[in-house]
């Protein structure tokens, strides 16, 4: 494919962290974007989009809830690719009785998505927005690990966690199985749709938002002291056996890398570091000396795996960011939001 071939595509989620960014980054380089949102009365996300670059021209809003896939298929027609970046969050079973949890809901928003991609007959591939904690080298049988986190590695569903609660363990579910779901489509014989997924690490780095999104404050929760995302780092350590970070710009990279190719499917864990919590917070300290943090933000479990993340840049990706890149970012943008503090981070 031609890099800067004016391509119609569809982005998923358009509003949150990974998918405002790729929307930009698209827009960027003079694609047509169709973009969905939960609610287009939702006046400061529309408005968001709607002033990023070439919006005016190439941007195409639509409406579209994860709960009711079926609405995605306007969205989808006519477009040569599909990122699927949406993804149910927390579970609310006054807002939907057709799913049980969320992830039921995640994999039948990822098949009937997938279904709209095949009828549409112009989508060539689906690249789908996947989480490294679907990739957990745990042992089946929950002791230890398996030598190396690759792509061949897949979260355990039984897997018990010291550190998860409700909401982690719905959602590490949820992004397994519907990442499942969405490979399969590769093993049809007849089918034409190409199925990417992009398993991605911890996301930080600035954004154009006005919050700090779950990822973000997950990666500052040693500055900010907040016990609840400060557990979800050492899920992730105790899942994984390490914190495998990724910035928000080379994870869109990624997603246009693998839109550009000339054919492409399976996939490909995305993301640039994979570092220990003390190590992070060993730089934390070295850096930004003026935050006291808590011992017991410092330590986590022991590290387990060594990590693979070499497959896309076998193919030809670059990442630019590493971990002091991330962390510097997510702090300075922190920092810009909260009037140069990360007090009250929200």
């Amino acid at each position: 494919m031609e890099k800067n071939k004016d391509t119609r595509v569809c982005v998923t989620g358009g509003s949150g962290y990974i998918g405002c960014w790729l929307v930009k980054k698209l827009l960027e380089k003079g694609h047509t974007v169709h973009a969905t949102l939960r609610n287009l009365k939702d006046a400061s996300k529309v408005g968001l989009l709607k002033s990023l670059p070439n919006a005016d021209t190439n941007l195409f809003l639509f409406q579209a809830d994860i709960y009711d896939p079926n609405e995605f298929e306007p969205a989808i027609q006519g477009c040569e690719f599909v990122f699927h970046v949406a993804t149910p969050m927390q579970h609310n079973p006054t807002q939907s009785s057709q799913y049980k949890d969320t992830a039921e809901a995640a994999v039948a928003g990822v098949r009937s998505i997938a279904d709209s991609c095949i009828r549409s007959q112009t989508v060539k591939r689906l690249i789908y927005t996947a989480s490294v904690l679907a990739m957990s080298p745990r042992r089946e049988d929950g002791v230890g690990f398996k030598p190396c986190l690759d792509e061949s590695c897949w979260t355990p569903l039984d897997a018990t966690s010291t550190y998860g609660n409700t909401f982690t363990m719905g959602y590490i579910t949820s992004k397994t199985l519907a990442e499942k779901a969405v490979l399969s489509y590769n093993d049809s014989d007849d089918s034409k749709l190409e199925v990417v997924t992009l398993p991605c690490g911890l996301v930080g780095g600035e954004s154009v938002l006005s919050y700090l999104p779950v990822s973000v404050r997950t990666i500052l929760s040693q500055l900010t002291g907040d016990l609840v995302f400060c557990n979800a780092l050492k899920l992730l350590q105790e899942y994984l056996g390490s914190v495998p970070l990724l910035h928000v710009d080379d994870a869109c990279q990624a997603h246009i890398f693998c839109m550009e190719q000339p054919s492409m499917r399976g996939r490909f864990g995305c993301a640039v570091a994979t570092h220990s919590i003390k190590e992070i917070a060993m730089y934390f300290q070295e850096t930004y000396p003026e935050y006291k943090m808590a011992k017991e933000s410092t330590e986590g479990p022991e590290q387990g795996s060594k990590s693979d993340f070499s497959k896309l840049i076998k193919m030809g990706f670059e990442y630019k960011y590493g971990m002091k890149d991330i962390l510097d970012d997510s702090v300075s943008w922190a920092k810009k939001l909260n009037g140069g503090s990360l007090s009250h981070v929200v």
